[in-house]
């Protein structure tokens, strides 16, 4: 008791004034949560505002808010205990440059990654397409995408290989227009053909009305005329109304008495005679 009695009287300077610290250490650190979690909760409803984002835009934005108060609050603390801070940041400073030229290519796709969670090109479900890849996106993270193809490969693909090029959301507008084209005959009539393809269209009723559907002529070809239904659907539908109907375009086509005919190309082959070139004898 004696030793912590005389030590309190040799130091107690020292003792209230790492305790003034601590104190206000807490403080900050209690200060820099209830910011975090303010900012954070501000986040959240921002970005659920947009119906283009998912919880991948307030995740990665909570991150980095949670990262930025961490280090704010802790080069205060270490400047409260009498840490030479100044110095310290431009250590920071220097390393962080060293590490982002090192990393230039990985920073790149956390950057790519940000601009395509914020811009909302693409969600968690939707169908896309860019360069020589497709599949349904199943992941988006600060490096890749992860997506999936309509026959189960796995694809990881570098965020800023998605933005660097042209990309195609199949899913998005909700809606897509489909073609069913058939061929005909040239002696077959296009009064029964066109008969044939709006019945089809009247009695699929998945098909929407606005836009309306079409029949149309699309093209003359060397052997047949090709006839084309023109209509939209819904994406959940979109491909169980193609398989079904191009099935029943054939047979409803055959049903009628029209002819679908098979590509054809008449080829000629001239027979020439080659006369020798009789030469005259000189006496």
């Amino acid at each position: 008791m004696q030793s912590i009695f005389n030590l309190w009287e040799n130091y107690r300077g020292s003792i209230v004034e790492l305790g003034k610290n601590i104190v206000v250490s807490i403080l900050i650190a209690v200060i820099g949560i209830l910011l975090y979690r303010g900012f954070n909760r501000l986040v959240i409803k921002a970005t659920s505002k947009n119906p283009h984002n998912d919880s991948n835009a307030a995740l990665i934005l909570g991150r980095v808010i949670r990262y930025g108060i961490f280090i704010i609050c802790a080069i205060m603390i270490l400047n409260i205990f009498g840490v030479n801070t100044a110095s310290l940041i431009a250590v920071l400073g220097a390393a962080g440059v060293a590490v982002g030229l090192a990393l230039k290519d990985t920073l790149g796709n956390i950057a790519a990654g940000i601009i395509l969670i914020f811009l909302g090109s693409f969600r968690r479900g939707e169908f896309v397409e860019f360069g020589s890849f497709s599949g349904t996106v199943k992941e988006i993270n600060l490096f890749t995408t992860i997506l999936e193809t309509p026959d189960g490969i796995y694809i990881s693909a570098p965020n800023s290989s998605i933005w660097g090029n042209p990309l195609r959301n199949y899913t998005r507008n909700g809606k897509r227009r489909m073609e069913l084209s058939v061929r005909v005959s040239y002696t077959d009539s296009l009064d029964t053909a066109f008969g044939v393809l709006k019945d089809i269209i009247a009695s699929e009723e998945r098909f929407l009305q606005d836009p309306p559907p079409q029949v149309i002529l699309q093209s003359m070809q060397d052997s047949s005329v090709i006839l084309t239904i023109r209509a939209w659907a819904s994406i959940q539908n979109y491909w169980d109304i193609y398989w079904h109907q191009m099935r029943n375009l054939k047979e409803k086509v055959e049903a009628a008495g029209l002819h679908i005919p098979f590509p054809q190309n008449e080829v000629r082959i001239v027979h020439q005679e080659t006369v020798s070139p009789r030469l005259d004898k000189i006496a």
